[in-house]
């Protein structure tokens, strides 16, 4: 090796793996959950600044599970800058809480996510595991609906569910349709929620060593759940600067200004800083998680086991099996009180009907009794008062 070599020895290391991850490229599958009409596609296209949504043969759909519920759709999509590719995919939810009834609505999203884990794991028991197809989640951005109040239940569900399974970012939609005053107290009281329901967000993590990561880590933590303003439209502002975003009466909300949003925090966690510790924490974390519990109750080689037949789920099944058996007592019980009262009822109404017959037979008798004196009265001499005829 050269004397005059800048990087010699270990030192170089750093640049040998920087090559050989540019070279690969890498690989990224963000989902977006959310009720229709929160700007999850607007959002998706602003952040990679391309329109991903509009090319239907980049869209795979996946599966259309329950009746006329949520959908599965990948989008998939090869981004470049500064020659290092990234293979982009995205997976879309929709029809999920669009209905009345959003009961299990969730379960396609969590059937998807447990899903890919298992055809993971299946492909690294295979001889070969060259070429694997991996649509593991790294990130899942949760919208939630501008309201100004706080979660709701159907929220609060998905949102204990997801967290278990993967990186959970949740994210406030449409951030420029509340005043700065009541979007800062509805993100505390989601804080509040997400802090007393126990529901797992991504953290970044806090690197001690390195003051400015540390604090850019805090300050992204700080700033959660982000408050997004999604736009792709070029925009003047009053200053004669054009910027991406929405243009009010009252002026200008930039996507991109970190007084009206959270736009460039989340675009910073997500691509430029912590991109590859969600893929790491996806890999250790939830997929060992899964690997882990589906090996303890399977033999290797085995198929996925049945929710109910996992001895974790025992629990869960005696449970139901409990709650349904007194469901059905009450049920039972309320009928017997329903029909002694009928049966009640009823003795009343047969005690009444006899009396009212009773009633008309007395009557009958008078009305008999008085008829037969009338007719012996004219047998006699004719009706009272009357004189007998001498001749």
């Amino acid at each position: 090796m050269a004397m005059n070599d800048p990087s010699p020895g270990i030192a170089n290391l750093p640049n040998q793996r920087h090559k050989i991850v540019a070279k690969a490229g890498g690989h990224f599958t963000l989902m977006v959950v959310g009720e229709s009409g929160v700007g999850k596609t607007t959002l998706i296209n602003t952040l990679f600044a391309t329109e991903l949504a509009t090319g239907k043969n980049h869209t795979l759909r996946h599966s259309k599970q329950l009746d006329k519920t949520v959908e599965i759709d990948i989008i998939k999509a090869e981004l470049e800058e500064k020659q290092f590719k990234v293979k982009l995919t995205v997976i879309d939810t929709p029809g999920f809480g669009d209905y009345v009834n959003n009961r299990d609505s969730w379960a396609p999203i969590v059937d998807f996510l447990d899903d890919q884990h298992e055809m993971y794991m299946r492909q690294e028991q295979q001889p070969e595991r060259k070429e694997k197809t991996d649509l593991r989640v790294h990130a899942c951005l949760y919208f939630i609906r501008p309201t100004g109040h706080t979660l709701k239940p159907l929220d609060i569900e998905i949102m204990k569910r997801l967290g278990t399974r993967v990186n959970l970012i949740p994210v406030v939609a449409k951030a420029d349709t509340l005043s700065p005053n009541d979007l800062a107290v509805f993100k505390q009281r989601i804080r509040e929620v997400i802090s007393h329901q126990g529901i797992r967000v991504y953290s970044p993590p806090i690197e001690t060593d390195d003051e400015a990561s540390a604090e850019h880590a805090k300050t992204l933590m700080s700033a959660m759940p982000f408050s997004i303003i999604g736009s792709t439209r070029d925009v003047q502002t009053r200053d004669g600067r054009t910027v991406k975003g929405r243009d009010y009466l009252w002026g200008v909300a930039e996507v991109e200004n970190e007084e009206h949003c959270d736009f460039k925090k989340l675009r910073s966690l997500l691509i430029r800083t912590h991109m590859l510790d969600l893929i790491n924490t996806t890999e250790e974390t939830h997929y060992e998680a899964y690997r882990q519990s589906q090996m303890e109750t399977r033999k290797f080689g085995e198929p996925k086991v049945k929710k109910l037949d996992n001895p974790k789920f025992k629990e869960e099944e005696e449970s139901l099996r409990r709650r349904f058996t007194e469901q059905v007592k009450l049920e039972e019980q309320r009928f017997r009180q329903w029909e002694q009262h009928l049966i009640a009822e009823r003795d009343r109404l047969n005690k009444d009907l006899e009396q009212a017959h009773s009633g008309i037979k007395s009557l009958e008798a008078e009305l008999d009794a008085m008829q037969g004196g009338a007719a012996g009265g004219y047998g006699r001499g004719g009706p009272q008062g009357t004189a007998p005829v001498r001749r």
